[in-house]
């Protein structure tokens, strides 16, 4: 070999030896930044757990009630109706002055009552109306506990640092003890949560309206959005002509995924209630202006299923006879059905965490009451996280999170549904 040859080869050498080695670094380099962001995400997720796994349990105070007949019903009556009226917080306190006698002051007897929730009272207003005949016995009741008292249990009230410092005075600290030694107080799982609606109490508050409310909205935004969709992507995908008609509607599909969905709010708020008088903070108007957002989204991953049908199928189909409104029904569209499904599954999980164009709409009011039907009103989950995130109680934190990771859980059944359906029915050409 003469010697520029050689030269030659010496340089292909060094310069594959230099490029090797940037690729090595590219891969580190990528390597590192995934590592990061798992990182990041890992510290998100476990803040959100720690932070909200405590308000999966509840604390529970241990009264003895004295129904007093002459605080209830003084007449000897028995009405219902008239019993809805009692003051039953009076039988509240006189437990809780029973328990601790030496307590007179008017300041400290405040903090006294304050160990146990005010739902109290409409625990015991609830057990008078379903069984009268308590009326005049005495009976063991457990109730919640107040906030500070479930905060200090939970171990989010720090003990040790000066009475100044922490919301719990001392003497609420040598009750609650008195009650610890007395079996009086325990935690046990906090099936209200999930079964009560939205309350200015932290150990009241609950996510079932939030629940159904998301529930009833994104069973509408799929009644509209799917059939809609499904049916405009076949139509452009198919049947249209290519001309600068549906040239100009694909490009204002492409562009409308990309739209801020508070800008659907506002076309909501100006079009559906203002214009077309749809109820306010309903399911129903949610799930309109929902629709409107992820029809882009639909239409796009239906067409690209469409267009992941070999032509053969379509070829083969006319060939034989048929027509083609059959040819699509029969043959392409149960084949591209499992792409659709991914789509319109993807799509129902970006609706279901949308706060922004819920907020134009008047889904952010406080409802107490679980909505019943589409017309009542109602508000979602991502709205409920962002009305107790603004609440200063230290109660309402561990709620948020706990909301946030139910929320979390449901995207990811949702976003692992779609997987799943995509592997299973999805098929190679």
């Amino acid at each position: 070999m003469n010697k520029p040859a050689q030269r030659t080869m010496d340089i292909v050498q060094a310069s594959l030896a230099k490029r090797y080695a940037r690729e090595r670094r590219f891969r580190r380099l990528g390597l590192f930044a995934v590592c990061m962001g798992l990182l990041f995400v890992s510290i998100l997720f476990l803040d959100i757990f720690f932070k909200g796994y405590t308000a999966f349990e509840q604390t529970y105070v241990r009264l003895q009630i004295d129904y007093d007949e002459s605080v209830i019903d003084p007449k000897g009556e028995r009405i219902a109706d008239e019993m809805a009226f009692v003051d039953f917080s009076a039988l509240v306190k006189a437990s809780l002055r029973e328990m601790y006698p030496e307590v007179s002051e008017r300041k400290m007897k405040r903090d006294l009552y304050r160990l146990v929730s005010p739902s109290a009272s409409q625990v015991l207003r609830q057990r008078v109306q379903e069984n009268p005949d308590v009326i005049g016995s005495r009976e063991t009741l457990w109730v919640l506990a107040g906030d500070d008292v479930d905060m200090l249990q939970k171990g989010h009230i720090d003990r040790n640092v000066p009475e100044s410092e922490r919301r719990v005075k001392d003497h609420t600290l040598a009750w609650v003890d008195r009650l610890e030694a007395q079996g009086a107080i325990e935690k046990r799982f906090n099936s209200g949560f999930f079964l009560n609606g939205d309350s200015r109490q932290p150990e009241q508050a609950g996510i079932a309206g939030a629940l159904m409310g998301s529930f009833y909205t994104l069973m509408l935004t799929l009644l509209f959005s799917f059939p809609i969709g499904v049916g405009s992507a076949i139509y452009l995908e198919e049947f249209a002509p290519r001309n600068r008609l549906t040239d100009l509607i694909e490009v204002n599909i492409n562009n409308l995924a990309a739209v801020p969905s508070i800008i659907f709010g506002l076309l909501g708020l100006a079009m559906f209630i203002n214009f077309f008088g749809v109820p306010r903070s309903t399911p129903l108007i949610g799930a309109l202006v929902l629709t409107l957002m992820t029809l882009p989204t639909i239409i796009i991953a239906s067409r690209s299923a469409l267009k992941s049908v070999p032509p053969s199928i379509r070829e083969g189909a006319l060939g034989v006879g048929a027509s083609p409104l059959q040819t699509q029904f029969h043959h392409v569209l149960p084949l591209a059905m499992p792409g659709m499904l991914t789509g319109t599954i993807i799509g129902m999980a970006q609706a279901l965490g949308e706060t922004a164009p819920l907020l134009m709409i008047g889904m952010i009011a406080f409802i107490v009451d679980i909505p019943q039907g589409i017309t009542d009103p109602a508000t979602v989950l991502p709205v409920q996280i962002f009305l107790w995130a603004d609440s200063p109680e230290r109660g309402f934190v561990e709620r948020t999170s706990a909301a946030i990771m139910v929320l979390l859980a449901f995207l990811i059944a949702m976003n692992l549904t779609a997987i799943l359906l995509r592997k299973r029915f999805e098929r190679r050409w």
